[in-house]
């Protein structure tokens, strides 16, 4: 969707999109802690009009950074081919991540990013991950949600030795069940997945028969703590929106990697979901706010049937929302006539 059309539709005009570009108050940024702080300032006058600024402007710098962020929604990663196996190399490293707007944290990431690359492949394909530890702390890679052998299941000293920093180690195995799952680190897990060690791990079925036929796939990857309250490694107003026409079906893969529950809600539009942790429902059922718990994946399907640009936040809402405006856990979903 270009920029301009966007404008139209939330009724702005470009001229006042920049006026809101600058510093955000402390109280409205993404720092991840239970309640943010200035969230709730009893005892103090209200200045309406000063709320009124700080909203706006957080609505001003999603709309200038709408199509700015082209890596939101990732590209899955090109395997390698070694005969019939398709090889995935990841490298753990600790660097600095921006969550958005200069907002920087000390993070540890799959191949520089957060989160990882997505890996996509079939059912029934052979694949080898290459794990190369940079970091200054072990590290063991988790399948979460895949049926692998026992002895490639990432839980050191259970079914492997942790990978020491320096070393690479490597895991192969035939990819056995289709979904919606997930990679991450089962090492220091607690510190090392909020930090960014985590990724989206999605298997195609080999019989499609079932799989609904959908305009567009879209993946958020939910984590919370060190990093904040991010969707896709980044908080409002630095996430992008999803896009659909009228009478669009788009299918959401939720997958949360942090250590709190996130209600997702969308606002004017219901969700039927049909999937949980990788496994189609007998039978679906529609809701408007899904409550995902650390670890669980679901799938769900949205009939873009109500024009107009419908808000799409975690419910929990000191995630999402303060006196200084939204933050956190929050994007859009445009649905264009």
């Amino acid at each position: 969707m270009e920029r301009r059309n966007f404008l139209k539709m939330m009724g702005v005009g470009a001229g006042a999109v920049g006026a809101g570009l600058i510093a955000r108050p402390a109280a409205a940024h993404n720092t991840g802690s239970a309640v943010p702080n200035g969230l709730f300032r009893q005892g103090q006058t209200e200045d309406w009009q000063l709320m009124n600024q700080h909203h706006q402007e957080g609505v001003d710098i999603f709309l200038a950074n709408i199509g700015q962020d082209p890596n939101f929604w990732r590209i899955p990663l090109e395997p390698e081919m070694d005969g019939n196996v398709k090889v995935f190399r990841l490298t753990c490293e600790e660097i600095e991540w921006d969550t958005g707007g200069g907002m920087t944290f000390p993070a540890m990431a799959y191949n520089g990013m957060v989160p990882g690359p997505e890996i996509r492949v079939t059912e029934g394909d052979e694949v080898r991950f290459v794990v190369t530890n940079n970091m200054t702390q072990p590290h063991n890679i988790h399948f979460h949600g895949l049926r692998v052998p026992n002895n490639v299941d990432g839980v050191p000293f259970v079914t492997q030795p942790p990978i020491n920093p320096g070393e690479t180690q490597e895991y192969q195995f035939v990819v056995r069940n289709p979904g919606t799952h997930m990679y991450h680190s089962h090492f220091n897990s607690a510190e090392q997945n909020t930090r960014g060690m985590l990724g989206a791990l999605i298997v195609d079925p080999l019989d499609a028969s079932r799989e609904p036929q959908v305009a567009k796939d879209y993946t958020f990857i939910l984590n919370d703590s060190a990093l904040g309250y991010t969707f896709n490694g980044k908080g409002f107003p630095y996430t992008q929106p999803m896009v659909a026409k009228l009478g669009e079906r788009i299918r959401v893969r939720y997958m949360n990697e942090g250590l709190m529950i996130h209600p997702m809600h969308l606002h004017g539009i219901p969700q039927q979901v049909i999937a949980t942790d990788g496994f189609y429902l007998p039978v679906p059922y529609m809701c408007d706010t899904l409550n995902i718990a650390p670890g669980q994946r679901y799938d769900v399907i949205i009939n873009c049937d109500e024009p107009g640009v419908w808000a799409y936040h975690c419910h929990i809402l000191t995630h999402a929302e303060g006196r200084d405006g939204m933050f956190g856990m929050v994007t859009v979903l445009i649905v264009e006539e």
